[in-house]
C-alpha cells in the first residue's frame, strides 16, 4: 500500500471516530504512522483531505448502487433498487453517520459543504440513470434533475424520517409499491 492510501485510511478512521472538527493532522499522522509533514506532501490541508475521503465515499456508494442495476429490469425496479442501496449505504456507513451527526449537532461548515457535495453527486448519478431511460424511450421526457431530487428526497423521507418520527420502519416492499403506484406510474411510458 502506498503512503497516500495509508494517510487516506488513517484520516477516514480519525474522522469516523472523532468527527471532522475534532480530527487533527497530528492524529492522522499518528494513526498512519507517518510524520505530519508527509501528509502535507499529499494534501495541502485537512479540508482537502476530508473532501478526498468524502468523494471516495461517493464512489463506493455509486459502485454499490451500480451492482444492483439490471439492464433487463424496468426503470421502476432499477430506480428503487439503486435508491434503496444508496440510502442503506448512507445509514450503515460509520463515517457517513458520523458526518450526519456532526452536522446536525455542531453545524460544522466544512461538514455541511461536504454533505451538500455528496448529495449533489448522488443527484447527478440518479439524474444520469433517468436520462438514460428517457433516451431508451422507457420513461417520459422530463426534467431528470428535478425528478431525481424528488425521488431521493421522497425515499429519504420514507426510509429515514418516517422511522425517526413514527418509531417504526416501513417495509421495503411497501415503499416500492407506493412509488410504483404514484411517482413511477407518472413517468413510465405505457
Amino acid at each position: 500500500m502506498d503512503r497516500r492510501q495509508e494517510i487516506l485510511e488513517a484520516a477516514a478512521k480519525s474522522f469516523t471516530l472523532f468527527g471532522y472538527k475534532a480530527t487533527t493532522m497530528e492524529q492522522v499522522a499518528k494513526i498512519a504512522n507517518v510524520g505530519k509533514g508527509t501528509i502535507y506532501t499529499f494534501f495541502a490541508n485537512k479540508e482537502i483531505l476530508f473532501q478526498e475521503i468524502a468523494m471516495s465515499l461517493v464512489r463506493e456508494m455509486q459502485a454499490e448502487a451500480d451492482a444492483v442495476l439490471d439492464a433487463s429490469a424496468s426503470f421502476m425496479d432499477n430506480a428503487h433498487n439503486a435508491l434503496m442501496k444508496i440510502l442503506q449505504f448512507r445509514e450503515k456507513h460509520l463515517l457517513f453517520a458520523k458526518l450526519l451527526e456532526e452536522e446536525k449537532e455542531l453545524r460544522t461548515p466544512a461538514v455541511k459543504q461536504v454533505l451538500v457535495r455528496i448529495e449533489t453527486e448522488i443527484l447527478s448519478y440518479v439524474t444520469e440513470l433517468i436520462q438514460r431511460r428517457i433516451v431508451k424511450g422507457e420513461i417520459k421526457d422530463c426534467d431528470a434533475e428535478l425528478v431525481s431530487y424528488l425521488l431521493l428526497k421522497a425515499y429519504l423521507a420514507f426510509i429515514v424520517d418516517w422511522q425517526e418520527l413514527h418509531g417504526d420502519i416501513i417495509p421495503e416492499e411497501k415503499i416500492s409499491n407506493l412509488f410504483k403506484e404514484t411517482i413511477f406510474r407518472g413517468l413510465v411510458l405505457t
